[in-house]
């Protein structure tokens, strides 16, 4: 049998390795950073200077304690779990949503535009 995946909108961020982006990472991570979940060993004790470049980036997620390297995604799944995606999976399996458009796998025939004369 063959199946296809639901059409889910996520949220997701990306890893870059540098401190601006570790910081975004804490923000989109709001309910798992306080528990201490989302870490990064290079950045302990706030030195902004820090090389955060030189470390992973580790995330508690469901299965466990995951690595994410630089360019790692960071996915709120569908039950607000977090969790790392390599780039390459994440563009074959994500497509960005523009802000108010939903996307449907419903195709519509184009309308007649003849009229009766």
């Amino acid at each position: 049998m063959k199946y296809r995946k639901k059409p889910v909108e996520i949220e997701a961020i990306q890893w870059t390795g540098s401190k601006n982006s570790f910081d975004r990472v804490r923000q989109f991570c709001p309910e798992i950073r306080d528990g201490g979940a989302v870490w990064h060993p290079n950045a302990q004790g706030g030195d902004d200077d820090c090389n955060t470049s030189s470390w992973p980036l580790f995330i508690q997620t469901l299965e466990g304690l995951h690595t994410a390297s630089i360019g790692d995604y960071i996915i709120k799944g569908v039950k607000g779990e977090f969790y790392p995606c390599k780039p390459e999976i994440f563009e074959m399996t994500y497509e960005k949503v523009e802000e108010g458009i939903i996307v449907s796998d419903v195709i519509l025939s184009p309308p007649n535009n003849t009229e009766e004369i």
